[in-house]
C-alpha cells in the first residue's frame, strides 16, 4: 500500500508537469484493483484523483470483479470500510467515480469487447457489432482502451514467457492499426474527463 501511495502521487505530479493540466483519472495496470485491494480507492482519493477506471466486471484468471455494475457510477466506502457501488454520491462518506471497462451482455454473461487483447482476438466485425449494440440498444457509451505497443508488430520478442502469455501479447499485432483506424471512423469518441458527472464536479470545485 505504501508503494502504491508513493507511485500514484509521484506519477500524477510528473504527468501534470508534462501536460500542464490536472490529472483526475487513474487506471491500474492489469485492472489490479479488486475486492482484496479496495484500499487503493482510499489512496487514489487522498492523492486527488476524482475517477478510476480499473474495475473490469468479468470473470478472468488474472483480474476482474464480476459482480460490479457494468456502467459508470459512484464507488462509496461503506461502514465496514469496504468499497461498494452506489446509485449516487453519498454525503459525508468517501466516494470516487468508477468508470468500468466496458463489457457486452450475451447469453446471460458479460463478455469483454472494448479493447486490448480482445480487440486483437475478435474479428473487427464482431467488435463493431458489440459496441454498436451497447450504444443503440442499451443507450450507453463504451470505454475503449489500447496499449501503444499493440500498434507495433515489429516489437522485440521477449524470452521466458509462457505460451499463454505469448499468445495474449503477440496475437494479431499486425492487424491492430488497421482495425483501430476503422474504429475511429465508425464511432465518435471523447475523453472520460468530459463525462457529465465529472464536468459537474469540476464546476463545483471551481
Amino acid at each position: 500500500r505504501i508503494e502504491f501511495r508513493e507511485d500514484v502521487r509521484h506519477s500524477k505530479t510528473i504527468l501534470e508537469d508534462l501536460a500542464g493540466q490536472e490529472v483526475i483519472g487513474y487506471r491500474a495496470p492489469s485492472y489490479s484493483i479488486s475486492a482484496e485491494t479496495f484500499w487503493a480507492f482510499d489512496e487514489l482519493l487522498a492523492a486527488g484523483y476524482r475517477y478510476d477506471s480499473s474495475v473490469f466486471p468479468i470473470r478472468h484468471d488474472l483480474y476482474g470483479m464480476a459482480d460490479w455494475p457494468r456502467f459508470s457510477g459512484w464507488a462509496v466506502r461503506g461502514d465496514d470500510d469496504a468499497w461498494q457501488p452506489a446509485s449516487e454520491q453519498s454525503s459525508g462518506r468517501d466516494s470516487l467515480y468508477e468508470v468500468p471497462i466496458t463489457t457486452m451482455r450475451l447469453a446471460g454473461k458479460s463478455l469483454p469487447i472494448a479493447g486490448g487483447g480482445y480487440f486483437r482476438l475478435f474479428p473487427y466485425a464482431f467488435t463493431r457489432w458489440g459496441l454498436q449494440r451497447i450504444n443503440r440498444q442499451e443507450k450507453k457509451p463504451f470505454v475503449f482502451y489500447l496499449h501503444p505497443w499493440e500498434l507495433d508488430p515489429d516489437q522485440p520478442k521477449m524470452g521466458g514467457a509462457g505460451a499463454k502469455s505469448r499468445f495474449r501479447h503477440y496475437l494479431n499485432l499486425s492487424r491492430t492499426e488497421g482495425r483501430f483506424k476503422k474504429l475511429l471512423k465508425d464511432f465518435d469518441f471523447k475523453p472520460i474527463g468530459r463525462n457529465t458527472v465529472l464536468q459537474q464536479l469540476d464546476s463545483e470545485k471551481s
